[in-house]
């Protein structure tokens, strides 16, 4: 038996719905067990046979983190630290997500799995300390980190886009940060294939769509999606900003590509980022 905590988040909803296509047994949770809370997940727990716990739980408010890494910290590395001495205790395996901002983005290259953390922001650092607690009482855990993750059920850069672009003529877009946009229904079906694998190997393992990008050229190519499908009827200028046009309270990594040679090792396949963009407008956008 499966469980999926964070369940109706943007990847808990997409893994939800996977899993029942799937016809995985599996039960999720969401606000009404508290990962922070170890008596409740261990009340929870009792008498399911659970054998896996999918984390997708957490605190995702980048920017309002800066002003609540207490409670950041809390849902990032005390739940998850919960949720993995629970998992150690009743036998049962721990996929836990985490991120790219555990890195500085301040590299050229793909970040490897094992290069050092290195968190910039609150966010970061929290998500960093969730790792660290996860490994500490459960070391047979898969923690994946994924970047730039949009899906159909949630805060949605592609969705934010079209609707931007249908109301102006004009909107900015940061040019100098690359990165890799990554389809929740993507990273749903790698989490749903390494679930049913007991033999997969414990560690980190880094996963985004394949190919990278800047978030101007993936605005871009939004746009040119937009027009296919007749989401779009008028032309808006799509402008290129630096880093330093746009602020915001947390330091966005300038290049955030994660490095997926691992985690393509282990036979799951990894689709190009345009291509399942492509696949995202035929899919979600109109459902």
């Amino acid at each position: 038996m499966i469980w999926l905590t964070g369940n109706k988040g943007m990847l808990g909803t997409e893994l939800s719905l996977l899993l029942k296509a799937k016809n995985l047994s599996f039960v999720g949770t969401d606000r009404d067990v508290d990962i922070l809370d170890a008596v409740a997940l261990e009340n929870f727990a009792d008498g399911k046979g659970i054998t896996t716990i999918i984390n997708c739980a957490a605190y995702t408010a980048v920017d309002k983190a800066e002003d609540e890494e207490a409670l950041a910290l809390r849902l990032n590395a005390e739940g998850p630290g919960n949720i993995a001495r629970l998992g150690a205790h009743i036998g049962a395996r721990v996929i836990h997500v985490s991120t790219d901002y555990v890195f500085s983005g301040n590299g050229t290259k793909p970040c490897l799995e094992s290069d050092p953390v290195s968190p910039t922001g609150a966010y970061g650092r929290t998500k960093a300390e969730g790792e660290r607690r996860v490994f500490s009482a459960a070391p047979d855990s898969i923690i994946i980190r994924t970047a730039w993750l949009y899906g159909k059920h949630g805060p949605n850069f592609v969705a934010t886009m079209i609707k931007l672009m249908a109301a102006k003529d004009e909107i900015g877009v940061v040019a100098d940060q690359r990165g890799s946009p990554t389809w929740a229904y993507d990273l749903s079906c790698a989490i749903a294939d390494i679930a049913v694998r007991p033999d997969f190997p414990a560690g980190i393992y880094h996963y985004t769509g394949d190919g990278e990008t800047t978030w101007y050229d993936f605005a871009q190519e939004i746009q040119r999606l937009g027009r296919v499908h007749g989401l779009l009827d008028h032309d808006c200028r799509v402008r290129p900003l630096s880093t330093d046009q746009y602020p915001t309270k947390t330091r966005r990594p300038a290049y955030s590509v994660l490095s997926k040679d691992k985690i393509k090792s282990q036979g799951i396949p990894i689709p190009h980022w345009e291509f399942s963009l492509q696949a995202f407008f035929q899919k979600d956008l109109y459902l």
